[in-house]
Order: C-alpha cells, then sequence, then structure tokens
C-alpha cells in the first residue's frame, strides 16, 4: 500500500493493537488525553525492542501551549537524546512564538541536534495554532522537518479540507503534509483523494475494563471524572477500518 498510517499511542499494549490493525509508523507519547506528552525513556527502549514498524517519539515536556522557555528547552534536547539512544527513528515535536509564529529560532538546535543523531523529525499540530498556515509551511521546510502532521488549522481534517489542499501544493514535495485530527474509516478516503495526501494519523482510540479484581473506587489518582479502571487502548479494528478504505482506492 502506498499510504503511511501513523497511529499515536500511550502505552505498550496499543502498541501491539496498532500494529495489529496495520499501522505503519508510531508516535509514542504519554497522556494523549493532554494530546501527548513526551513518553519515558523506559517506554522508548521497550518500544523501540518490540515494535516492527518505525517508531518516533513526541517532545513535548508539558501539557499546554507550545511557548518554550530555557528550561523547557533543555529538557526537550535531553529527550531528543534519549529517543536516539533508545535507538528509535525520530522524534515530534512544534514550537511556537508568543505571536504565534513558528519559533525557528528555538526549534533550529532541536531539529539540527536530532538530524545529528540521524532521527527524523516531524513537526507536530502546534502550526494548527500558528497565525499563518502557508507562511508556518515554508518556516517548517526550512527548519529541515521531513513531514508536518495538520490538521489545516481547524478542529479536525474535514473541516479543514481546504487548507490541507493548500498546504500540500504549496510543499510541492519538499516535505511530507500528514493529515490528522479526526482522521477515521468515514473520511479517510476524502481527505486523501481530495488533497492527495498519502500520510495519513489517528489514535483509533478505545477502551477497555481493568483486570483488578477489586475495584477501589473511594480513591482517585486524579480528577474524579476519569475512571482508573478504565484502561485506554488502541482499537486494532479501528485502525484496520482506516486500511481498509485506503486499500479500496486501488
Amino acid at each position: 500500500m502506498n499510504y503511511q498510517i501513523e497511529v499515536c499511542i500511550d502505552n505498550l499494549e496499543s502498541l501491539y493493537l496498532a500494529i495489529a490493525g496495520g499501522a505503519t509508523r508510531i508516535e509514542l507519547c504519554s497522556s494523549l488525553t493532554l494530546g501527548g506528552l513526551t513518553p519515558s525513556f523506559g517506554m522508548m527502549q521497550q518500544a523501540a525492542k518490540q515494535s516492527s514498524v518505525p517508531i518516533y517519539a513526541m517532545i513535548r515536556p508539558r501539557q499546554g501551549d507550545f511557548l518554550y522557555d530555557d528550561d523547557d528547552i533543555a529538557m526537550m534536547a535531553s529527550d531528543i537524546q534519549a529517543a536516539a539512544t533508545a535507538n528509535l527513528q525520530g522524534v515530534v515535536l512544534g514550537l511556537l512564538t508568543a505571536d504565534g509564529e513558528i519559533d525557528v529560532v528555538r526549534a533550529k538546535p532541536l531539529i539540527d541536534l536530532a538530524h545529528q543523531l540521524g532521527l527524523g523529525v516531524t513537526f507536530h499540530r502546534a502550526i494548527d495554532q500558528s497565525r499563518d498556515a502557508l507562511k508556518s509551511l515554508e518556516q517548517v521546510i526550512e527548519l529541515g522537518c521531513e513531514r508536518v502532521l495538520t490538521s489545516g488549522l481547524a478542529a479536525d481534517v474535514v473541516s479543514g479540507i481546504e487548507t490541507l489542499k493548500q498546504m500540500q501544493s504549496l510543499a510541492a514535495g519538499r516535505i511530507t503534509i500528514m493529515a490528522g485530527a479526526g482522521l477515521n474509516a468515514q473520511n479517510v478516503a476524502q481527505i486523501v483523494t481530495q488533497c492527495a495526501i498519502r500520510e495519513v494519523h489517528l489514535s483509533g482510540k478505545t477502551s477497555r475494563p481493568s483486570l483488578m479484581n477489586k475495584a477501589a473506587n473511594q480513591a482517585h489518582m486524579g480528577s474524579k471524572n476519569v475512571n482508573d479502571f478504565v484502561v485506554p487502548i488502541t482499537s486494532s479494528a479501528a485502525i484496520q477500518s482506516v486500511v481498509d478504505a485506503l486499500q479500496a482506492l486501488k
């Protein structure tokens, strides 16, 4: 199949499920409920040992915006080195200025470090919070990223389809546009055909009940709105349905 299907995961159980469903690349994260944060070094190492497809680690030191200070940048540099040490294939990052521009000054040393360590670089959906999609895309290209993950500056890929078309046209083979956010089996054919995009990104989220014999509901580990005895995982069926939808285009 000529399409790349990247699946974002935040636990190793989901690694196996994503690959079983047909994922061709993994975005390795922690805390997908927060949009994805940097995974632990241990998780990077174990995922690298177990995966049969390339893995890119999310390099995002905290939840919230993409305006980072010196401490954040230092952490990101260390985490990029960790990804290389763990034998991953790439990293995923994104930085903005306070005015919503791509933070070229702070991003360049991080991207250069990744390249020096033999890692590929994806610029993530920070671009979707930037002021100008086409200007931002040019800056990401100049930074040397191999791809950008984007919804076309919209809440989801269908809403951003016109901007995705423009970005793909501007890319002109200089960078890969990967469409993600709300992508599923029902809309993937529309996105790839109308935008001429060959890479897509999704989580295929589902959940399973805890295997605990006793659920201690009186003690919550975090928010009371989060059930500690429901485990979020990737749905192999959801990934497979996207694969099937793309194969049907041939």
